[in-house]
């Protein structure tokens, strides 16, 4: 008996499955010809044809010129045509909102920042979103309605058994228990929200260090200390969404912290969190130790001491690797990762250099032999993993042309 459409096996779904690989070949490599897709996808050329033709007048691919110039006969050359959608992701921390506005082949075409001083926001938490999204959605000469999807990265997690932001109180205006449907009520395009460590992970295995590895864990270091898990290919973000927060983690070195959410604080961020160091290059004789907010001068101080080979400032890359170690043994102890991801200013600040030395050290204190990289996703990382993240999902949707 034969199955009806959307039955795996069908025609339609088969054809649905050739396109989506179609597709992806042509994000993957860029314009290609009819010829070429045959070959990548094993397809035979009236099949091929018949693929392009039908993703043409789906408005997915377009024809983008000819093969002049190479051996042979010239052919036309199709690509994914990027208006076919556009996705949007928002990096947020208590002092601004980054957005950005991605099309469908990943390409940015909008960007905008917005300044949310103080404790208590002039703007609602609601006004300040739409406004960050307005200003990118402005930028690519686009529409709000224009937007597919949204990813919004922030400190902590929304608990998914009460929708309420955790693990951040230092974002002021994020806690209403109504916040997230007021969002929703405001924003026309489906809405998902993710911790900003987590994103900077998916940025690293999509386009970074960790891309080809499905057990790595992420440790960042900037505003925060924070770690991304992923095991088996997937984020691994706990029953309320505090996998990762190890910030609060206690460890050797540090006063025992406890009620930590109330603190906010914990061991491991006293002991290795970029407010560490300014105190740390004092204690250890290190000169001209700048001012100003406590993650740029932990990165400068890092930078510096990269670059010296002995004296105070070796001592305090060498003290600040044993800190760092020090809390990522009890993770690599637990988990066992393939890989450790080095990321966030304070720890790419330190490069090859700094990397070694955490490598050295953890052989030392744990019983895992995960190897560590540093990140490869320098420029807006949060930005760069929700706009990923939004792009996975609005793909997904687009490009299923089995409906």
């Amino acid at each position: 008996m034969a199955g009806t459409a959307g039955t795996p096996g069908t025609p339609r779904v088969l054809r649905a499955m050739n396109d989506r690989a179609a597709l992806d070949l042509l994000l993957e490599h860029g314009p290609l010809s009819r010829t070429r897709i045959g070959k990548l996808t094993g397809l035979s050329k009236p099949t091929a044809s018949q693929l392009l033709a039908r993703l043409e007048a789906a408005g997915l691919v377009r024809l983008t010129g000819t093969s002049e110039g190479r051996p042979g006969p010239s052919a036309q050359l199709y690509a994914v045509d990027p208006t076919a959608a556009y996705a949007a992701g928002l990096d947020v921390t208590p002092h601004r909102i980054r957005a950005a506005v991605a099309d469908i082949t990943g390409r940015t075409v909008g960007e905008h920042e917005l300044h949310t001083p103080g404790r208590r926001p002039a703007r609602s938490v609601v006004q300040q979103v739409t406004d960050a999204l307005d200003g990118a959605v402005k930028a690519a000469g686009l529409a709000r309605s224009d937007v597919h999807r949204l990813v919004i990265g922030t400190p902590g997690a929304f608990d998914p058994t009460t929708g309420r932001l955790r693990y951040a109180s230092h974002l002021p205006g994020w806690h209403s228990p109504a916040l997230l449907d007021d969002l929703a009520a405001a924003l026309p395009m489906p809405v998902e929200y993710e911790n900003d460590v987590n994103l900077v992970a998916l940025a690293e295995q999509r386009l970074g260090a960790a891309r080809g590895h499905d057990d790595f864990v992420l440790l960042w270091n900037e505003e925060g200390l924070g770690a991304a898990l992923v095991l088996g290919g997937r984020l691994h973000r706990g029953w309320t969404g505090g996998a990762g927060e190890v910030g609060f983690l206690p460890v050797p070195g540090t006063p025992l912290v406890r009620q930590v959410t109330k603190a906010n604080s914990g061991g491991y961020q006293e002991l290795a969190g970029s407010q560490a160091l300014p105190r740390l290059a004092r204690e250890l004789g290190v000169p001209d130790v700048p001012s100003g907010p406590h993650h740029d001068v932990a990165t400068t101080l890092v930078a510096r001491a990269a670059d010296h080979a002995s004296g105070p400032h070796r001592e305090l890359l060498q003290a600040y690797a044993t800190r760092l170690a020090t809390g990522l043994a009890s993770l690599v102890s637990v988990l066992d990762p393939e890989l450790v991801v080095l990321s966030g200013s304070t720890l790419t600040a330190g490069g090859e250099v700094l990397r070694a030395l955490v490598q050295a050290e953890l052989e030392e204190l744990a019983a895992a032999r995960p190897r560590l990289v540093v990140g490869d996703v320098r420029e807006h990382p949060v930005l760069r993993g929700a706009l990923e993240s939004a792009l996975a999902a609005t793909r997904d949707e687009v490009f299923d042309t089995s409906r």
